[in-house]
């Protein structure tokens, strides 16, 4: 049964479902204005933004000044161009199949219009990313939220499958952020064709932004389905593994006609030229490269879950560069006691936030310094949630 914002609300709470659609933040933001929350030094390590912890790769940058400045005074349609066939070239597409964005965030927002109407509404889960939903409210679009398994936080696909008829657009964060868990490929193959048979006008959005940090067997991305399929979308962004952030460039593969759709709506005129010719050298960044940052991600992040599992703080099973763990006390009260001592961890994500934090992953050397502040948080006792 769709569910309209207020019977929505209604369902879940309002504190729930209000922080749920309106809560995305850019969690740095009040460092950047000299604001903080809490008395204490300006953090010295930044694990809540799910950055790469080593920037960004040195030919991006000297892409961006040797190539990029001298075209700053031109519109950025050519190099588009070109990015485009070289996005296509490397997924083994057509550069029809492909869209570029200013971030992925501007390809969720583009599907949220293309694909949503005042009748056939966003279904999402909760939580997830919350771009999509934040649009859809903004149009007056309904919203339907579908509740994780309790069991292991994963997208519970039978509901969702049930919530999906009828929607315009199904948001499937895989990678789920702020979860940090995944759902097979073939369970996701399953679902998808389930729902076209069941509700052949949704189109669904693929959101793997963190595709690059998966590790777990048959995780699979679903750009080759897309490609096939009119009603998938697939989003992808330099942001996460490419340490591109602040760049803001991202893309989506799907069948000709739906990115057609896509960019009737919102082409390429937003992105400029400094994050194409960075764009253009990440695409050129040797395998190698991307196999030894999977591998430092998947090292520091081991190394924290396992801190927190042994001392009986449950993670989930993470499939990203951040992890969401169960503390056993309100995530303010964690995150302001480590900010008191330089480590800043992410906000707030309902219906979760009394129990559970999410943590980015940052250099082995930064989870090494940071699991000392967070022994001493843990180890006061937890106040009443």
């Amino acid at each position: 049964m769709s569910l309209s914002r207020r019977s929505f609300v209604q369902t879940v709470g309002v504190g729930t479902a209000g922080l749920w659609i309106t809560s995305r933040g850019r969690e740095g933001s009040l460092f950047a204005q000299g604001i903080q929350p809490v008395q204490g030094p300006a953090p010295s390590i930044i694990l809540s933004s799910n950055e790469n912890p080593l920037g960004t790769h040195k030919d991006v940058l000297a892409a961006i000044r040797t190539s990029a400045f001298p075209e700053a005074g031109r519109y950025p349609f050519a190099t588009a161009a070109e990015v485009t066939a070289l996005v296509a070239k490397k997924h083994g597409v057509k550069p029809e199949n492909v869209l570029l964005g200013c971030g992925s965030t501007q390809l969720l927002r583009t599907c949220t219009h293309v694909f949503t109407t005042k009748t056939a509404g966003l279904v999402a889960a909760i939580p997830a990313y919350e771009e999509c939903a934040d649009y859809a409210r903004l149009m007056g679009h309904p919203i339907t939220g579908v509740k994780l398994r309790p069991s292991d936080l994963k997208m519970d696909l039978d509901a969702l499958q049930q919530a999906s008829k009828g929607a315009g657009l199904v948001f499937y964060c895989n990678p789920n952020n702020p979860v940090a868990t995944a759902i097979s490929g073939s369970d996701t193959r399953t679902y998808l064709s389930t729902l076209m048979k069941a509700s052949p006008s949704t189109t669904v959005l693929v959101d793997e932004a963190y595709f690059e940090y998966g590790t777990m067997p048959g995780y699979e991305t679903m750009i080759p389905l897309a490609v096939d399929n009119p009603r998938v979308v697939v989003a992808r962004t330099f942001s996460k593994c490419f340490g591109m952030a602040g760049i803001r460039i991202g893309f989506a593969i799907g069948h000709k006609d739906t990115i057609a759709k896509m960019a009737a709506w919102d082409g390429v005129g937003d992105i400029n030229v400094m994050a194409l010719e960075g764009a253009k050298a990440a695409l050129a960044v040797p395998d190698a490269w991307v196999t030894a940052e999977q591998k430092r991600n998947e090292a520091a992040r081991s190394f924290t879950q396992k801190w927190f599992a042994d001392r009986g703080y449950t993670p989930t099973d993470s499939q990203t560069n951040f992890m969401f763990i169960n503390v056993k006390r309100p995530a303010r009260e964690f995150r302001d006691a480590c900010l008191k001592e330089g480590v800043l961890i992410g906000r707030d994500f309902p219906p979760y936030e009394k129990t559970h934090v999410r943590i980015s992953v940052g250099s082995m050397e930064e989870m090494q310094k940071a699991v000392q502040v967070f022994e001493h948080a843990l180890s006061q006792p937890a106040k009443a949630a």
